[in-house]
């Protein structure tokens, strides 16, 4: 190889480089855009007199959290000293070595944090005061998602030593957020009206499925982010693009079909969640199963 040779490829590795560094900023930046997506879906989907409640929850949800997740998460998740892979040292670079710090990484931990935290706000809908809610935003940012994060996005997390894949957060931000929703809603109950008196659930309908289904294709469109942007080269992108697309579709048509033949018509609400549960269905084998997989 010549030296001319040598500069071409030089030049060519140095803007793949560079292309994949901002598109990895771009991806952290529609992860951020999510919570628009998960506002107007817990929004269009409960009762209009809730509004304001459930878009304040979102919104503290990333402010709050940005805050804890800066003073202490980070650093716990990040950090070059684990005990046993359990928890790490807290590392303070970010105020010791500005410029050195590594703050790409920082803001897309920071937006994955703040989706684990939104996603119990939809589950205890309704029914959740608000200064109780701030407080637990603040916990599950400042301790809990950095703790469980770091044992598998952390080299030296138990998880991580295992081999565990979980490649855009599957069980590190929607399993852990679906079951801290679970324990809220089992400690809150539910809804009053949800229950007739001889203990048969009746449904609440939602005020807007417009302003739902419009966060649904929000979520969607930004779940390329959320899962595409750690890809590492052309052909990895398109393949995760291809099967964060495959497992809605398919999840989506399966569940009008179900919907269609118990209750004689496609059920709008549940294909919309459909389409999210497919959504996150995929999130962890997203670069690592095949078109059958998704």
């Amino acid at each position: 190889m010549n030296m001319a040779e040598e500069l071409v490829e030089m030049f060519q590795k140095a803007s793949s480089e560079v292309s994949f560094g901002i598109w990895y900023l771009i991806g952290a930046a529609l992860v951020f855009f999510m919570q628009a997506g998960f506002a107007m879906v817990e929004t269009g989907f409960t009762r209009a007199k809730n509004a304001g409640n459930i878009i304040m929850k979102n919104l503290m949800d990333f402010c709050l959290g940005t805050i804890v997740f800066m003073l202490i998460g980070y650093g716990i998740m990040n950090s070059e000293n684990y005990f046993f892979g359990i928890i790490g040292m807290p590392d303070y670079q970010m105020y010791t070595d500005f410029s050195g710090f590594d703050w790409k990484m920082f803001f897309f931990q920071l937006v994955f944090c703040a989706t684990c935290a939104t996603i119990v706000s939809g589950a205890m809908a309704e029914r959740t005061k608000f200064s109780m809610y701030c407080v637990y935003s603040l916990i599950i940012s400042a301790v809990v998602y950095p703790i469980e994060a770091g044992w598998t996005w952390n080299s030296q997390g138990w998880l991580a030593q295992l081999g565990f894949i979980d490649f855009a957060g599957s069980a590190v931000i929607h399993m852990v957020g679906g079951i801290t929703a679970l324990v809220g809603a089992s400690i809150l109950g539910a809804r009053i009206g949800k229950f007739d008196r001889n203990g048969k659930p009746k449904a609440i309908p939602g005020h807007n499925i417009t302003i739902g289904a419009l966060g649904c294709f929000i979520l969607w469109f930004a779940w390329y982010g959320f899962n595409g942007a750690a890809a590492t080269s052309v052909d990895e992108m398109a393949k995760i693009m291809a099967t964060t697309t495959i497992a809605p579709a398919i999840a989506t048509t399966a569940c009008m079909i179900f919907t269609w033949v118990k209750y004689g018509k496609p059920d709008v609400s549940m294909c919309l969640n459909a389409s999210l549960a497919g959504l996150v269905g995929i999130t962890a084998g997203c670069a690592n199963v095949d078109a059958v997989g998704a």
